[in-house]
């Protein structure tokens, strides 16, 4: 017991000091801003702007007196005891007296203070993980066809032409390839337009041009989801994971030497593309419907009570998430989370499309006259293609 005792005795005596100095810091803030009339300081602004945590409380309350209000016949009286920076800080921290015609969710909302971490976050790192992650993966696309080459079919073209996709699933494959181009394009553009295109058209310009890319960006996202639905449904079956795979991934799909691993209708690689484009383009669709109806569909409070629940948070020494969301703070979450999926599924489709068209042989004709060279089936998918002949030879025996 005694040795307790001694313990918070030692803790005392070492915090008394801390506790000092804190003091004497809240005093000399005080001071300071007793200097200024109770506004902010420079050290004030100057945390503010390195990203630090400012205490605001002083600011929060100095949104007016109405008791101390001049009489409305005087010069001042129209703002009833407020002045106009103690109006917008009302505004700003959101203990104004507002009255508007509109009932709707957030009416009253004029002006949204947590907003600036997004605001900054969106023109900061995710522009930069863009350019990075984007233009990164071009660079790796064009060294790896200077090093490899196009891959060739090996032996000798028979000049047969075996249907791989019906046009119903070539339908499919283009309408979500079409509208995925467009959604990346407008995507980009009110990401990256502000500071890529301002300087060469002009505001005025810029704000027709993104206008009309929203409108474009918001209709076409239907497509673009009808077509995701309809590939679930023509290709899952095709797409799940088999001992075959293990194989193809091991000898690294014939990719970095001759000859291909055996594969079925999809190889290993075109699952995993298939499967990314079914997970990811569905989270994009989601996190884009809460963003079409942000009062309807809420995707991050809810998510955040789940996640603090299981202590994830926790995990990473992190102090539990906010759970009560405004809509505007709903938009956010959703619109960071959708741009950043999206630039991750544009990289994994730049690679896409590297091999259907440049990097492969005879790939493209798959999805573009649906029929494909018969060497190239049996080099690519020989599985496939067994199967094929062995419908085809028990359909022969049958008629």
């Amino acid at each position: 017991m005694r040795s307790i005792f001694v313990a918070m005795f030692a803790f005392m005596i070492l915090i008394s000091p801390l506790e000092a100095q804190q003091a004497d810091d809240q005093q000399a803030t005080r001071d300071a801003r007793a200097a200024t009339g109770g506004a902010q300081t420079l050290e004030d602004i100057l945390a503010r702007q390195s990203g630090q945590s400012v205490d605001d409380s002083f600011r929060r309350g100095a949104t007016g007196n109405p008791q101390g209000a001049a009489d409305t016949v005087d010069q001042l009286g129209t703002l009833g005891g407020t002045s106009d920076p103690e109006l917008w800080r009302a505004l700003r921290y959101g203990t104004a007296d507002i009255s508007t015609q509109n009932r709707g969710p957030a009416a009253t909302v004029l002006v949204q203070d947590g907003g600036m971490w997004w605001l900054q976050f969106r023109a900061g790192t995710l522009r930069a993980f863009g350019v990075y992650l984007l233009g990164g993966t071009l660079l790796l696309l064009a060294a790896f066809y200077i090093v490899r080459g196009r891959i060739r079919i090996d032996g000798e073209k028979t000049g047969v032409k075996i249907e791989r996709f019906k046009l119903a699933e070539r339908f499919g494959h283009w309408m979500l390839a079409s509208s995925f181009i467009v959604l990346g394009l407008t995507g980009l553009l009110s990401l990256f337009g502000r500071t890529m295109l301002i300087p060469f058209f002009g505001p005025e310009a810029f704000a027709f041009i993104a206008t009309g890319s929203k409108w474009v960006h918001n209709n076409i996202s239907w497509a673009f989801i009808l077509a995701l639905i309809i590939i679930f449904f023509f290709w899952a079956v095709h797409n799940l994971p088999d001992r075959t795979d293990l194989n193809w991934l091991a000898k690294g799909g014939g990719i970095l030497g001759k000859g291909h691993p055996a594969a079925k209708k999809f190889n290993a690689g075109q699952k995993l593309i298939f499967w990314a484009v079914i997970l990811l383009g569905g989270s994009i669709s989601l996190s884009g419907l809460s963003l079409l109806f942000p009062f309807e569909i809420n995707l991050f409070g809810p998510t955040f009570t789940q996640l603090n629940a299981f202590g994830v948070p926790g995990w990473f020494g992190m102090p539990e998430l906010p759970t009560a969301l405004t809509p505007q703070e709903e938009m956010q979450y959703s619109q960071l989370w959708h741009a950043l999926v999206s630039l991750c599924l544009t990289a994994i489709i730049f690679a896409h499309i590297y091999i259907g068209t440049v990097g492969m042989e005879g790939a493209f004709d798959a999805v573009g006259t649906g029929k494909v060279e018969e060497r190239w089936a049996r080099e690519h998918h020989s599985l496939w293609l067994e199967e094929l002949d062995a419908k085809r030879a028990s359909a022969d025996k049958e008629s």
